[in-house]
């Protein structure tokens, strides 16, 4: 059955009113939602809010390094401290190591650039301070739905956004109702807030829709993969914070890694890989294998004689925002408004964006609280991106603009040009690289590439997709709709298997996509939904663009432990 069917046959939804509703339980919509209900504490105004969140609960599906800097989470709540937020082991060292394939370079600290330097900032299970910022959140009276997902943009009759719908549940694979079927409800408000992170599926409609974009540069994204590790006391140096950059890479592709020592001899460790590569053979997974074998970063998971001695906790993997400032699209339309990394003001150079969400989370819930006072609705809350342009968020953000750009210039131009905006210029630059083309348009046909040839995993230091998809606790509903969908079912064999060799088998990081053959010896593509973790890569690097990324029954998908 269609939805529509679905709706005629057992309609009309459930509909439940709200001043605000936040789609997305993430640092940015949590922090729109506490903002709002400070703001109505303090003014002694009653204004409601819910937030849907379509992990098993705040932080579920949580994933990021992640270094946080504590600035914005002080200006929402300033006795975080006090209060018991997961913020308890600060940055102690920051090494910034240019890898070649056997040896390493550290940057002298008096060299590193200041978006390089960590000082006064914690090293977090970014999970964990989502899941504490939730309950902040509904001690302040917010409403949270978990394991509710977010599936359809409601309209008003003249095209200002009326709020959400949560999709259907106990759907079979055939798209039928089932014996445990509910149908999802609707969630009307004056004001929407999209939080949904990167590359958001109502928000990439929204942007089209609303033509967001239009001006901006296209959105560049990249691969985070990461995993926790326990290792040895010897090794582990609380605070200790690495990034490296060149080696497993090739000097043309943007790709960087981190390793990161947490408290409790933890250690987060990841590979950032831009979505602008151009070979169709890269895997961003086995890179990131890959790279733990260089002895600069083996050293940490071996003793004295070389055996790997630490133990792997736990994995994961999302898209991130790459672009910067160059390619915020607006981030208010009628009726609602885009925050955080759904818009897309992560600062790469940085590597950090849970501060942006925070602040811009907080910006949009001031400009929404005084609409709602005022007895708006459904119009365009102007107030928030005016509010953006004058804050420090935005200063940040402007004086780190081309970092991503100069990449396309490779490893050794991009050094060099972004030390001199940064040591030289000060980050007063007076001119603006642009970008031309989204991901998915930069990648090469296979015939143009060379093939990579990655070493077989040693299950110890090294492993594959399914033993790592394990470990993330990634489930869904066995029998519901795969919601890795295709426009043309017949485009991946046709077109990109047949001209870039299959890149969708190699591109996502969780097993979802492999290529099989039929009885006759022809090929299909086999889409094992149930692995995904949610990361949108396939979204965003389909070559076709063919992939379309849709919410799975709520509650599915990862559920991330200490990361």
């Amino acid at each position: 059955m269609t939805h529509e069917e679905i709706l005629s046959q057992y309609g009309p939804r459930e509909a439940m009113e709200y001043d605000v509703v936040v789609v997305g339980g993430g640092p940015g919509g949590l922090a729109t939602a506490i903002r709002l209900k400070q703001l109505a504490a303090e003014k002694g105004t009653d204004v409601s809010v819910v937030v849907l969140e379509k992990g098993s609960e705040p932080g579920a599906h949580i994933l990021s390094g992640a270094i946080m800097d504590p600035k914005a989470l002080t200006e929402l709540l300033p006795n975080w401290k006090a209060d018991g937020a997961p913020l308890k082991q600060p940055v102690t060292d920051d090494a910034y190591i240019f890898l070649s394939e056997q040896s390493g370079f550290r940057v002298p600290n008096l060299f590193l650039p200041p978006f390089a330097h960590n000082h006064g900032n914690y090293i977090v299970s970014l999970g964990a301070v989502t899941k504490w910022m939730g309950e902040q959140a509904e001690a302040l009276g917010v409403e949270i739905f978990p394991g509710f997902s977010a599936a359809e943009v409601l309209y008003n009759e003249d095209g200002s956004v009326k709020g959400v719908a949560t999709g259907n549940m106990g759907i079979n694979k055939e798209g039928e109702p089932s014996d445990d079927f509910q149908l999802g409800m609707e969630l009307h408000a004056k004001y929407t807030v999209f939080a949904e992170g990167a590359r958001g599926h109502l928000g990439k409609q929204l942007i089209a829709k609303f033509k967001l974009d239009e001006g901006r540069d296209p959105q560049s994204f990249g691969i985070g993969i990461k995993e926790l590790w326990e290792i040895d006391p010897s090794r582990h140096k609380p605070g200790f914070v690495m990034h490296t950059a060149g080696w497993p890479m090739e000097s043309d592709t943007y790709g960087g890694a981190f390793l990161y020592h947490l408290d409790g001899n933890k250690v987060a460790l990841g590979f950032v890989t831009g979505l602008g590569y151009s070979n169709p053979y890269l895997s961003p997974f086995e890179e990131f294998q890959r790279w733990k074998t260089h002895p600069n970063v083996r050293y940490y998971f071996e003793n004295d004689k070389g055996e790997i001695t630490a133990k792997r906790l736990s994995y994961g993997a999302r898209a991130i925002n790459a672009s910067g400032l160059n390619a915020l699209p607006k981030t208010v339309f009628p009726g609602g408004a885009l925050v955080g990394c759904n818009a897309g003001y992560l600062n790469v150079s940085r590597i950090k964006g849970s501060h942006a969400a925070i602040k811009t989370g907080m910006l949009a819930a001031e400009a929404a609280y005084d609409a709602v006072v005022a007895g708006r609705q459904h119009d365009e809350l102007s107030a928030y991106p005016e509010a953006f342009e004058k804050s420090w968020l935005h200063t940040e953000l402007n004086k780190d603009r081309n970092f991503k750009n100069w990449f396309k210039y490779g490893l050794t131009t991009a050094t060099l040009m972004n030390g001199f905006e940064q040591f030289v210029l000060r980050g007063h630059i007076p001119w603006t690289l642009r970008r031309d083309k989204p991901d998915h348009a930069y990648l090469k046909p296979a015939a143009e590439c060379k093939p990579i040839n990655y070493p077989k995993p040693d299950g110890k230091l090294t492993f594959d997709r399914l033993s790592s998809v394990f470990i993330s606790n990634t489930n869904h509903a066995e029998n519901q709709p795969a919601h890795l969908t295709l426009k043309d079912a017949s485009v991946p064999v046709q077109v990109n298997l047949a001209q870039y060799a299959g890149p969708e088998a190699r591109y996502c990081p969780a097993g979802v996509y492999e290529f099989v053959k039929n009885a006759d010896n022809s090929d299909r593509l086999q889409i094992n939904a149930q692995n995904c973790v949610h990361c949108k890569t396939c979204d965003i690097k389909d070559p076709t663009q063919n992939i379309v990324w849709v919410t799975p029954e709520g509650g599915g998908g990862p559920n991330y432990s200490g990361m």
